[in-house]
């Protein structure tokens, strides 16, 4: 299984887990240790809407582009077919998706500070996504709130009418009504 192999060893699926929290844990530490404090309160918003927009990103990618563009939505529907193997999008991958479509923009229009904020948003909110799609497809039992991911998700892998595209959240579902 090689750098961009979609199904991982359990050492190289756990270990994405371990990349993005670290990563989480290290750009916080960078904004709230060397970060102007001055910058703060804009950093704090950019964090959020980081987050925020994360859930939207989350919605377009897996509509648009896992049920809809070869070969991604290939390799999706072999999640689709297998939902309990270790299929996830490759570490390597992933990272640099975040750092050329979030990091670079967000560091050209505005500062080093700025941009890392917004994308310290982002990578909280693809680490949430990941441990709650983990937690769909291998944990047993979890609260209301993870219970209900676990139905709306196993709406997704068993409808035949496309919808339920969030994974961790439905409100994109239900503003753009893909909830069946």
């Amino acid at each position: 299984m090689g750098s961009f192999a979609l199904e991982h060893s359990k050492l190289a699926y756990r270990a994405d887990f371990v990349v993005y929290a670290l990563a989480v844990v290290l750009i916080a530490y960078a904004l709230l240790a060397a970060g102007p404090r001055a910058d703060w309160p804009v950093m704090a918003t950019l964090v959020v809407l980081g987050l925020l927009g994360w859930s939207l990103m989350e919605y377009v990618a897996h509509r648009f582009v896992l049920h809809g563009v070869p070969p991604f939505s290939t390799w999706h529907a072999d999640h689709h077919a297998r939902p309990t193997a270790l299929i996830c999008t490759p570490t390597l991958l992933s990272g640099s998706l975040i750092a050329l479509l979030v990091f670079l923009p967000a560091l050209l229009l505005s500062n080093l500070w700025r941009g890392s904020a917004l994308t310290l948003g982002v990578l909280v909110g693809y680490l949430a996504y990941s441990c709650v799609h983990h937690a769909v497809h291998h944990w047993h039992g979890g609260g209301k709130w993870l219970r209900r991911r676990k139905y709306c998700h196993a709406l997704h892998h068993r409808s035949e009418e496309a919808g339920y595209y969030g994974v961790t959240t439905s409100f994109w579902d239900t503003v753009f009504r893909t909830l069946k």
